[in-house]
This record gives structure tokens, C-alpha cells and sequence, in this order.
């Protein structure tokens, strides 16, 4: 495997984890928004997360997939992840003020 496939390898699998683990949070915050409503405050913020980091899975995986089969739209997969990662690093990059 190239050193590209292995590096895109590793942003699809840590963003997958990542996925599962805020869907996991969002299903428990879900059954306990009835007794803890102070949960219903970070709702909002949760689903941007794992809206964000869904998007970054599927284009990372397909970005995977065209370079691992060497296809020839794997240039605009690639531009998708770059995209996408672009836009969570902007979530979470802290902000002054």
C-alpha cells in the first residue's frame, strides 16, 4: 500500500471512531433528556458534530476506495476529504472573544 493510502486510511478510521462515539453520546443523551433537561442544551452542538464528522467518514472512505483502486475520480475524493476536514478543523479551532 502507498504511504497516501495509509495516511487516508488513518483520517477514515479515526473519523469513523470518532462518528460512533458522538452517535453513541447522542443516543444516551436522547434517553436521558427526560430526567436531565440541562442535556437538551448541548443537543444542538452534538448533531453539528456528528453531522460533520459523518461527512468527513464518507468522503474519506470514498477517497479511500479511488485511491486504493487507483480510479479516476479519486482527485475529486480527495478534494472532498480535504474539504470536509477543512470544515471540522474550522468547528474546533479555538475562536478569542
Amino acid at each position: 500500500m502507498r504511504p497516501f493510502t495509509v495516511l487516508i486510511g488513518i483520517v477514515m478510521g479515526s473519523a469513523a471512531s470518532i462518528t460512533f462515539g458522538l452517535g453513541a453520546v447522542l443516543i444516551v443523551f436522547c434517553i436521558l433528556a427526560g430526567e436531565h433537561p440541562d442535556l437538551s442544551r448541548e443537543m444542538p452542538q452534538l448533531v453539528v458534530s456528528l453531522l460533520a464528522f459523518g461527512v468527513l467518514t464518507a468522503a474519506s472512505a470514498g477517497s479511500f476506495v479511488g485511491q486504493a483502486k487507483e480510479r479516476s475520480w479519486r482527485t475529486w475524493a480527495h478534494a472532498a476529504t480535504l474539504l470536509s476536514l477543512a470544515v471540522v478543523v474550522m468547528l474546533y479551532w479555538p475562536r478569542r472573544g
